[in-house]
């Protein structure tokens, strides 16, 4: 059976460092044997179809290819239609009343609980807030994520500690929805 993927790669084409080109990112997993791969943006999203592997085993294969053809490492999350949709439908937010840039979702590599988080004062960083699934964060910022202070603190290596974290736009979060629907 096929299932459609989103891969989400962490620092790529930001500030100059870590170049990859979108069209060769689709040649790459072409190479790897899989179909119906497109990207979106030049922020590292692609979509692809396979018929083998899991997330881990997927994002593995991947971040290897990059690092063989391009040169450096760039941490890979591999997420299915299914858990994209599900993160985007239990969206603790009123995502439809806000704009793009105050919402956001952080992927985790592996699942997540609220005791990793639990020296961050919510109420000090009010409005901006943020709500845990497993593997996901969602984060509230009205003023945008490069102004989010709460952000930063989320940011910090202490809560990040032994996982690979993304983050994406809500427009974005849709829009791979959409894309690995087909």
């Amino acid at each position: 059976m096929t299932t459609m993927y989103a891969a989400l790669l962490r620092g790529v084409n930001v500030g100059g460092a870590r170049k990859l080109p979108m069209a060769e990112l689709r040649a790459l997993l072409a190479d790897l044997g899989h179909d119906r791969v497109s990207t979106h943006l030049q922020s590292g999203q692609a979509v692809f179809a396979s018929g083998g592997g899991d997330e881990e085993s997927l994002a593995a294969q991947l971040s290897s290819a990059i690092e063989k053809r391009f040169g450096f490492t760039v941490d890979v999350l591999v997420r299915d239609h299914a858990y994209l949709k599900g993160i985007a439908d239990a969206c603790p937010f009123p995502a439809a009343d806000l704009e793009a840039k105050q919402l956001h979702v952080t992927y985790f590599s592996a699942p997540v609980d609220e005791e990793r988080f639990a020296a961050i004062d919510r109420a000090g960083f009010l409005p901006e807030e943020f709500r845990l699934t497993d593997r996901a964060l969602y984060l509230y910022a009205p003023d945008g994520l490069g102004r989010s202070r709460l952000a930063e603190a989320l940011a910090r290596p202490r809560v990040t500690k032994g996982l690979t974290a993304t983050t994406r736009n809500w427009n974005t979060v849709v829009k791979l929805v959409e894309l690995t629907s087909a």
